[in-house]
């Protein structure tokens, strides 16, 4: 009612404002946005957010391409997703003219994406990251002294992993970053499109399962924070998610992330309007708050992301801006590897072997 209230007073006494009735249907990542700022766009608007979450890109994927989604704003990673989406036509280009904040985007991280998107023509980065180990100190500590936190052992080696099934084990449920993973383990290309790569890549991660409490992309959070679990493998933000409520639990545990030393994979995760959005005129205006540099940096703060605003590097704090887990140096990101489509017949491959892995068939 209140809402109402409001679009009609708007309605009377400034016309030229029509545009904010309505609603805006978002389908983003679980704790990937600053609520408050939610509230502030929709009170500066008087445009409802109805936000709704996911946890896998497959699950993106699946509701864009059976079409009619409902949803105006979605977030994909770049690749292989977002660029495979494009290639079946599911987005609408941007009208930058329309958004006036387009210039606080990152020239860097806009080069990295116009790889995927030419042009950037249908969608704004949003927040970037890696795929990493995320760790209980003192439970892995107790039991190996001498874990290789830092490498693809700690989730790959099966003489390793099972040091810690007792203590609980989660993986993401994403075959796109964890097979990858495994082949980078392998010393193979990790974005190898070859069966019989992927085949032992497989291997890889079928050699752990017995250890593995649960594939899930994103309860390792909170499992990880109360003590549920003591290693995963997910991505940097999410632990330092982790880290961060366990630091402020009454029972306060030490959460660190690290970067595997074999190499990470680097993402981007995109900001765009599906093709049959029920209502682009207001996605695009959420765009362009997105772009809103305190909006970016208040949501990296609440994530533990880098984002893909320029201009929001400067409102961040230091243990943010200067962590090298999140802004990481030259030499750190010279390691890093990213993932790019392929065809329709491999990706049904990689989804097969990966049903394999989690039923254990």
């Amino acid at each position: 009612m209140r809402l109402l209230a409001l679009a009609s007073l708007l309605a009377l006494v400034a016309p030229v404002q029509a545009w904010a009735q309505g609603s805006v249907n978002v389908y983003n990542w679980s704790d990937y946005i600053a609520e408050d700022q939610l509230k502030v766009f929709e009170k500066d608007t008087g445009t409802k957010v109805n936000y709704t979450t996911y946890d896998s890109n497959e699950i993106l994927d699946a509701k864009l391409r059976t079409g009619k989604s409902g949803y105006d704003i979605v977030v994909p990673t770049a690749s292989p997703f977002f660029v495979r989406q494009l290639a079946a036509s599911l987005y609408l280009p941007l009208d930058k003219a329309k958004l006036k904040n387009w210039n606080n985007l990152d020239p860097e991280i806009m080069a990295a994406l116009a790889k995927y998107d030419p042009g950037n023509a249908h969608g704004i980065p949003w927040m970037w990251g890696t795929t990493g180990i995320g760790y209980n100190v003192a439970e892995i500590s107790k039991r190996l002294p001498d874990a290789p936190v830092d490498s693809l052992r700690m989730i790959f080696d099966p003489a390793v992993v099972s040091k810690f099934k007792d203590c609980g084990v989660m993986m993401l449920d994403s075959a796109t970053d964890v097979l990858p993973a495994a082949l980078k383990y392998l010393g193979l290309d990790p974005d190898s499109k070859k069966t019989e790569d992927l085949a032992k890549a497989t291997d890889v991660v079928k050699a752990v399962r017995p250890f593995i409490r649960k594939f899930h992309s994103s309860e390792y959070i909170n499992a990880l924070a109360g003590g549920n679990i003591c290693l995963a493998f997910g991505f940097s933000g999410d632990v330092f998610q982790a880290r961060d409520r366990a630091a402020k639990a009454k029972d306060k545990r030490d959460i660190a992330y690290a970067i595997p030393k074999e190499g990470s994979l680097l993402w981007i995760d995109v900001a765009a309007i599906p093709k049959d959005a029920p209502n682009p005129a207001n996605a695009l205006r959420f765009l362009d708050f997105l772009l809103e540099p305190k909006v970016a940096a208040a949501s990296s703060e609440l994530t533990g992301y880098a984002n893909g605003n320029r201009a929001a590097f400067a409102l961040l704090p230091k243990d943010i801006s200067g962590n090298p887990l999140i802004y990481p140096p030259a030499d750190v990101r010279n390691r890093f590897y990213t993932i790019t489509a392929g065809t329709p017949e491999q990706t049904r491959e990689r989804t097969r072997l990966w049903t394999t892995v989690k039923t254990g068939r």
